[in-house]
């Protein structure tokens, strides 16, 4: 097996909110400290990395508290990029990789940067019968989505193909995106290494809820 993969210096953008690989990631930006960084990486084609607040807020704010932030992160590949108005982007990504910060450094214009060493991807899992109503749910819910009419102006939908229904840790992924929870919660699931335990978490919530038996 090959050694994990290190980054140097990639950018974090801290959020209140956990990025789980595949899924899809709306951005409105207009900080300082994001606009040419994400420029940046938009042209160089190359990521950046989401992790999630543990203290402070989004947006840097006069006497808030500095971020704080879970070491375990997803980064994040950009998709498209939109400016509608000078000082404002509109962009669309995706989460890939799950990585490990090893250092961090907070330069002078507040951009966060860090050292981290890329994680392996989910082992690919088949559902098994006992798991195979969870997949049934997600698989009906995106083909009610995407039967209902949507006005033009109306939001992307929060998941996009393909659709890996056959595989724990993507089925996994979305009910966690999907599902109101605590931020802490969500981090703790992203965080699993079996996909399967994942998934079966996520059943005992589905179940909880009454949306599987």
């Amino acid at each position: 097996m090959p050694p994990p993969l290190s980054l140097t210096s990639l950018p974090l953008f801290p959020l209140g909110t956990v990025l789980f690989p595949g899924g899809l990631l709306p951005l409105r930006i207009f900080e300082v400290r994001y606009l040419d960084m994400i420029r940046r990486c938009h042209q160089a084609g190359a990521p950046f990395g989401v992790v999630a607040l543990t203290e402070g807020s989004e947006v840097r704010r006069a006497g808030a508290p500095t971020e704080s932030f879970h070491r375990l992160g997803t980064l994040a590949t950009i998709d498209a990029l939109e400016s509608p108005q000078p000082g404002l982007l509109m962009v669309r990504c995706t989460g890939t990789q799950r990585f490990l910060v090893q250092r961090q450094e907070q330069l002078r214009h507040g951009l966060w940067v860090a050292d981290v060493l890329q994680m392996e991807d989910d082992v690919t899992v088949p559902v098994p019968r006992h798991l195979q109503p969870i997949a049934d749910a997600l698989h009906q819910l995106i083909d009610t989505l995407e039967q209902r009419p949507r006005p033009p102006e109306a939001p992307p939908l929060p998941l996009a193909p393909p659709w890996r229904l056959d595989d724990c840790g993507w089925v996994a992924n979305r009910w966690c995106e999907l599902l109101p929870m605590p931020l802490e919660l969500r981090q703790r699931m992203m965080a699993l290494d079996n996909p399967m335990v994942r998934l079966e978490l996520v059943g005992d919530m589905l179940s909880r809820a009454g949306i599987t038996p």
